[in-house]
């Protein structure tokens, strides 16, 4: 058991016997699969959504960043030197040159005489992710950040269009709740995604909460609020604020169980966690 599991796990045993006094409201409460579910296999692999899949999170939340020859890829860091025995920018490399890295070994202790298992070691494209997705057998919502900025500017905004649109997903049909969400820090990364696909939800991102977004106001066009669990712990009725204002709540990232009963006790919608199965759990839901 990882240092820090045990106390993990006896908080959402405690607070799991609390989920019957909050009522059903935590049980509509969706959690998103933070970079897969990346407390378990390495960020951003096929394996650790597959995991995510598996453990049964609503949704898995992804990082793009275009490459060089123009592939979208889910990598968090505009550099690969933390999550791969690489070095360099995204944007400067090639698909076929992080396609010789290995973006898992950093994670787990892989002896030297072991094979590697290429789901947790390949950078994931967002096409193999979507295709992932598309099979799962039943609906898993996608949570898609455009990482900005980036010398790429809007072309990156362009390609997942383009790709969403090639899946599908670019246009949900009106009055159904579409399966894919952007989110972004940058507003104008937003606003470029609401001129083009209009249908698609938007979400705006925040470390923290500027003077003019206190009352509960987003951008314009903006429905979906994406607070850090700091500025939920900071300000608890910032959530109350945004839902009186209209907005749905996804709050990044919730790993820790009083984090997660906080979030369920606000109403927020949506949370965020590197630790889904453990969250579905101690939410009460098998």
């Amino acid at each position: 058991m990882r240092e820090g599991a045990g106390r993990w796990h006896d908080n959402a045993v405690t607070y799991a016997h609390q989920a019957r006094d909050l009522g059903p409201e935590r049980h509509s409460l969706s959690v998103v699969a933070h970079r897969g579910a990346s407390e378990d296999a390495p960020e951003h692999t096929l394996a650790a959504y597959r995991k995510a899949i598996e453990d049964g999170a609503d949704a898995l939340e992804c990082d793009v960043r275009l490459t060089a020859d123009g592939h979208l890829v889910c990598v968090h860091d505009r550099r690969v030197n933390r999550t791969s025995n690489g070095r360099g920018a995204v944007s400067a490399l090639e698909l076929a040159d992080l396609a010789t890295l290995d973006f898992g070994s950093w994670k787990a202790d892989v002896s030297a005489t072991e094979a590697p298992d290429l789901d947790a070691t390949s950078v994931l494209t967002l096409e193999r992710l979507l295709e992932l997705v598309a099979d799962a057998g039943r609906r898993v919502e996608l949570a898609i950040e455009t990482k900005h900025p980036t010398r790429w500017a809007g072309q990156v905004e362009e390609k997942l269009l383009e790709l969403l649109g090639r899946f599908g997903l670019a246009d949900p049909p009106a009055g159904a709740p579409s399966p894919v969400r952007v989110m972004s820090f940058s507003a104008r990364s937003l606003h470029r995604v609401q001129l083009a696909a209009p249908a698609l939800p938007t979400v705006y991102l925040m470390q923290f909460v500027s003077p003019r977004h206190r009352d509960g106001r987003l951008p314009a066009g903006v429905r979906i609020a994406g607070p850090s669990i700091r500025i939920i712990r900071k300000d608890p009725g910032y959530v109350a604020r945004l839902h009186e204002a209209g907005n749905e709540v996804h709050v990044w990232t919730v790993n820790e169980p009083e984090d997660v009963e906080l979030c369920a006790r606000l109403g927020v919608d949506a949370l965020i966690t590197n630790r889904p199965k453990r969250v579905l759990t101690q939410l009460g839901r098998p």
